[in-house]
């Protein structure tokens, strides 16, 4: 009960996140919106592997924040050099 809950939750974080990316309006707000989109992910693979017992999934959810992390970390360096 409550597990479904936090999905469907999780699942409207991530449809507003997408509208963000989609409308921006700029590229900041679309990085953070992107950042967003991947906290999210990570919460839908920690609920996943506490719902069904799978804390190999945990891992996943680990890589997934690092990639996004530097992913971020990569665009706001870019961000930063073009203003330049």
């Amino acid at each position: 009960m409550i597990m479904d809950i936090l999905f469907g939750l999780l699942v409207v974080s991530m449809f507003l996140a997408l509208v963000r990316l989609v409308r921006g309006p700029s590229l900041p707000d679309r990085v953070v919106a992107l950042d967003l989109l991947g906290a999210v992910c990570i919460g839908i693979i920690a609920a996943y592997a506490e719902a069904y017992q799978q804390p190999a999934f945990l891992d996943v959810a680990i890589a997934v924040g690092l990639i996004t992390f530097l992913g971020t970390v990569a665009v706001a360096r870019y961000i930063e050099r073009s203003a330049r």
